[in-house]
């Protein structure tokens, strides 16, 4: 990601959250992240190296933080690489790594591992396509979520499997400009 200009942790949390207040909530894209955003149980860890060397290390760190925790303290992990990983190819290929690493490290059905990335795109489709930003964040960023609580959140809502197509509709709608207009990239924040 590194472009010339160091991102700091405090401007990648900072914009993470704008993304995630005006986007991930503020769109109703994840129907869970509201609840977990408003009783503060969202733990947000910055890698601030611009290789990614140790990345999976302290991926494999910020896990263990989170199960020594009760879920009613910290139910979820953003852990945000802004200097780092700018490819989203190499994203992806990090990101099934870092899969495969949690699963030896003994956390397979305890966590899930979602991704995103400024790059984000689904397979399938082109890159300006709208429906890609449903996983688009200012920085490459690994989301540790609690097998648990997804399970719980999936009960509790309805139809959880139509999660996905009505993001789909509601990006659409929105479309690239409306997107734009949310103004949730790199140094959101501090306009």
């Amino acid at each position: 990601m590194n472009t010339g200009a160091t991102i700091s942790a405090a401007q990648a949390q900072a914009d993470t959250q704008r993304w995630l207040k005006r986007a991930v909530i503020g769109l109703n894209l994840c129907p869970f992240a509201k609840a977990v955003h408003v009783r503060g149980q969202i733990h947000y860890a910055v890698y601030l190296p611009g290789e990614e060397a140790d990345l999976i290390d302290t991926l494999l760190l910020e896990a263990h933080e989170l199960a020594a925790r009760d879920p009613s303290e910290r139910d979820t992990t953003l852990l945000i690489a802004p200097n780092t990983l700018a490819d989203f190819l190499d994203f992806n290929d990090f990101t099934a790594r870092a899969e495969r690493r949690l699963m030896r490290a003994g956390f397979d059905g305890q966590f899930q591992l979602a991704s995103f990335h400024p790059h984000y795109q689904f397979a399938g489709t082109e890159a300006e396509d709208i429906t890609n930003a449903t996983n688009r964040a200012p920085y490459p960023t690994l989301h540790l979520l609690r097998e648990d609580s997804v399970s719980r959140a999936v009960e509790a809502f309805p139809d959880a499997e139509a999660i996905f197509g009505r993001n789909i509709q509601t990006l659409e709608a929105l479309g690239a400009q409306g997107w734009a207009a949310l103004d949730v990239g790199p140094g959101g924040a501090a306009r």
